[in-house]
């Protein structure tokens, strides 16, 4: 059975830190975190290969971190310096490793908020 799981989020005070984590069951590998404002788009937050190459968006840089523990199968999110314009549902996705499956997770919710 195939599941994504995300976890840490909250609220925290503009400047703090969270720690998501996205837990993957199943033949599935986590890939990518986005997120959802109200009123927007989903967009990409950072994503990272099987290989480990990283990428991040723009208005992310410097401040968040993405990473993974193959042996957990597990994937996480470091946001530092946040702002209130990080508020936001954030979803991780995954690939099926065979296959073309992809996968979304439910959603954790981040509010920066004094």
């Amino acid at each position: 059975q195939v599941q994504l799981v995300e976890s840490g989020g909250g609220l925290v005070q503009p400047g703090g830190s969270l720690r998501l984590s996205c837990a993957a069951t199943g033949s599935i590998v986590p890939m990518g975190w986005y997120r959802q404002a109200p009123g927007k788009r989903r967009e990409l937050v950072a994503t990272i290969t099987v290989g480990g190459r990283t990428n991040y968006a723009d208005s992310v840089k410097g401040r968040f971190t993405i990473s993974r523990d193959s042996t957990k199968n597990t994937m996480y999110l470091q946001m530092n310096s946040l702002n209130p314009e990080d508020t936001a549902v954030y979803y991780c996705d995954a690939n099926a490793i065979f296959g073309s499956g992809h996968y979304w997770g439910q959603g954790t919710q981040v509010t920066v908020s004094s």
